[in-house]
């Protein structure tokens, strides 16, 4: 289930949520009971291999850094 974060415009606590992606807009009351909340953007990250590709390969993808590898950061 997606977690969404909140901050609470009365307190200025930050948070979270769990809840469909259906109610993902409905708001959501601070834990402290205030009623004047707004969600906040959140961003993802997603780190790891993927598996297969052509041919079944599970190797590392080449490249990647600021600039696609060419540096090697």
């Amino acid at each position: 289930m997606p977690r969404y974060e909140f901050r609470c415009r009365a307190c200025g606590d930050t948070f979270e949520v769990n809840r469909p992606m259906a109610a993902a807009g409905a708001p959501a009351a601070c834990p402290q009971g205030h009623a004047d909340t707004v969600k906040l953007l959140s961003a993802v990250a997603m780190t790891g291999r993927g598996g297969g590709g052509a041919g079944g390969s599970t190797s590392a993808p080449a490249g990647g850094g600021c600039c696609g590898g060419a540096c090697g950061c």
